[in-house]
């Protein structure tokens, strides 16, 4: 397992090229952390979807990731970036994407498979910072 710190990620963020984008969705829970990131750096608002495909042990709970909650807003013809923390298989992200159709869409990832990753080099499972250890 690797650690990364929030010094790290916040370094290689503001070296990172984003793409223009009008509105961040956050994929809750694992992408909250990362969007707020996002968002703070760029100074876009942001707002949730809540998806779940995995339990914390990162092992499938759905045959397919499931909306866990409607979406209490609407958003039509904006590009967004969906961020998640981890995209392992891209299904959560692809979830989000058919939910939020009609819009253009980037993802963004910290590791893992999207248009955007931020750590791309990391193969292994990572100790996030924001994460609360069970020691």
């Amino acid at each position: 397992m690797q650690d990364l710190s929030f010094k790290e990620i916040r370094q290689r963020l503001n070296n990172f090229v984003l793409p223009d984008f009008d509105l961040i969705i956050a994929i809750a829970n694992g992408g909250i952390v990362p969007a707020s990131l996002v968002a703070y750096r760029t100074g876009i608002e942001m707002r949730t979807i809540r998806i779940n495909y995995r339990d914390e042990k990162n092992n499938p709970l759905y045959e397919t990731p499931q909306l866990i909650t409607e979406l209490n807003y609407e958003v039509k013809k904006l590009k967004l970036l969906i961020v998640d923390d981890v995209s392992v298989t891209g299904k959560t992200l692809e979830k989000a994407s058919s939910i939020l159709n009609g819009n253009e869409i980037s993802t963004l990832v910290f590791k893992g498979k999207a248009d955007f990753v931020l750590f791309p080099e990391i193969k292994t499972c990572v100790n996030w910072p924001w994460k609360v250890s069970d020691k």
